[in-house]
């Protein structure tokens, strides 16, 4: 069977979402050379392969082929400005009229290093993971959480003992939760505003849905007399997600990007450890998470990428734990019902490439190979050496295929933001522009050479 598309028409096709296209093929990932033929992976009735008739260098839709995850660093006024707010020496509204003078310089440098992909680099936040738990209804912000609250198990929870730190700020759910306005659409409003024509292009992230619970456990996440099980607590928190995306939709968001170091946490040996000694069921408990996550991208419409970044933590470059993503990746990767994995591979405490070799030939793995902890640049020969590795670890994985189509998997990126926290991480904003620059280079370079 030949399928003849001229680009005209496929683009149509794509912009009507007509009942031929959506009904009759299952649409995976969209790429584009530069001489404009056209690439599709197309699953239907009678058609197992068709070869590629393209160069791979850019992708139509995201994941593009050069990446980044979200949080870029802040410029020393809008620093100030926060450690303004949190000490409560300025109002809400003065930190607001900071990030908005801010953002339009962020988008600017996206633009001008080639990124596709636009952020607010996440300058109204912080740390990434606020906005979900603090604006649901339901849930109460306590600002000195005691850590006998929190899982010793847990990473982080480590290092605050070891901090000497006895309490600190946490959300606790007392009431049913329920989404009583929204929680990121303003700033997507405002992003919009400011880049016109590319509204397709802006990515929003969100705090995974495990977060809290991970953090304090069925004991201490939500209140007995509200919720008597795990079950409740979140069929409720699924339902407050899947209204903030489907409005975030109807405005015109086409990519959603969830954070949750969770998973990377899971790789952990010494939470394993500590689990299994508290008696947790860490097994279980993966499978629910992934459920979790898939009750919330279920059924999401046609040209809505959602996708997954985990990394093993980023607190002003340092990490909080270590372990390859061997232990998970089967389980995650064939389960988790996303369209791409933002994966975290800078240095050794990350692992090496082998368990790529779960990756799905409908998903997406996004390399993070440069990282954001140091300026110091990355090899492009290197950048390269680690991309086809990938690529031949995928194509020889669970099921087998050409090479040529793992490499059409793959993305690169840093392996996490710039900035998780406000403070940024330590290395300047002409370091941070670099690294963005290399990642559009070299994923140029890497792609368009690939046979």
């Amino acid at each position: 069977m030949t399928l003849a598309w001229t680009s005209k028409k496929l683009h149509l096709l794509l912009k009507h979402r007509t009942p031929r296209l959506l009904g009759l093929f299952h649409v995976s990932k969209l790429s584009i050379s530069m001489n404009h033929a056209w690439r599709r992976h197309l699953t239907c009735p009678g058609i197992t392969h068709i070869d590629p008739v393209l160069t791979m260098s850019t992708r139509l839709n995201p994941p593009f082929r050069a990446e980044h995850i979200g949080s870029l660093l802040r410029p020393a006024k809008l620093v100030a400005k926060r450690f303004e707010f949190e000490t409560g020496a300025c109002s809400a509204e003065e930190l607001k009229a900071v990030e908005d003078e801010s953002i339009p310089a962020i988008v600017k440098l996206q633009r001008e290093a080639g990124m596709k992909t636009i952020t607010d680099g996440e300058m109204r936040r912080a740390a990434f993971y606020q906005g979900m738990f603090e604006k649901l209804g339901g849930m109460e912000i306590v600002p000195n959480c005691s850590l006998t609250t929190f899982k010793s198990y847990i990473p982080y929870v480590g290092i605050f003992h070891a901090m000497g730190l006895t309490e600190y700020s946490s959300i606790y759910c007392n009431g049913k939760i329920k989404r009583t306005e929204g929680v990121h659409t303003d700033d997507f409003k405002y992003l919009k505003s400011l880049v016109s024509s590319e509204v397709e292009h802006i990515k929003v992230t969100i705090c995974g849905p495990t977060w809290m619970h991970l953090r304090h456990g069925s004991d201490h996440t939500y209140d007995k007399s509200v919720y008597t099980n795990d079950a409740q607590y979140f069929a409720d928190l699924i339902q407050a997600y899947r209204e903030e995306i489907k409005e975030l939709y109807s405005l015109g968001c086409r990519n959603v990007q969830f954070d949750d170091p969770t998973f990377c946490f899971f790789c952990s040996d010494s939470m394993i450890t500590g689990m299994e000694q508290a008696g947790v069921d860490h097994e279980a408990l993966l499978r629910m998470y992934i459920d979790v996550f898939n009750d919330i991208t279920k059924s999401r419409p046609a040209d809505l990428t959602m996708g997954v970044h985990m990394c093993r933590g980023n607190f002003k470059g340092m990490h909080y734990t270590a372990g390859g993503y061997a232990r998970i990746s089967e389980t995650l990767f064939k389960r988790m019902d996303v369209d791409c994995f933002y994966l975290e591979f800078d240095d050794d405490r990350s692992g090496d490439l082998m368990p790529l070799r779960y990756l799905p030939p409908n998903k997406t793995a996004v390399l993070g190979l440069i990282t954001t902890k140091r300026g110091t640049l990355e090899s492009i020969a290197n950048l390269r050496v680690r991309v086809e590795e990938a690529a031949e670890i995928i194509s020889q994985g669970d099921p087998k295929r050409p090479k040529s189509d793992a490499m059409n998997q793959l993305c690169l990126s840093p392996q996490c933001g710039f900035a998780s926290v406000f403070e940024g991480n330590p290395i300047s904003e002409e370091e941070e522009r670099k690294k963005l620059e290399l990642v559009v280079e070299a994923a140029k370079q890497i792609w368009q050479s690939f046979p």
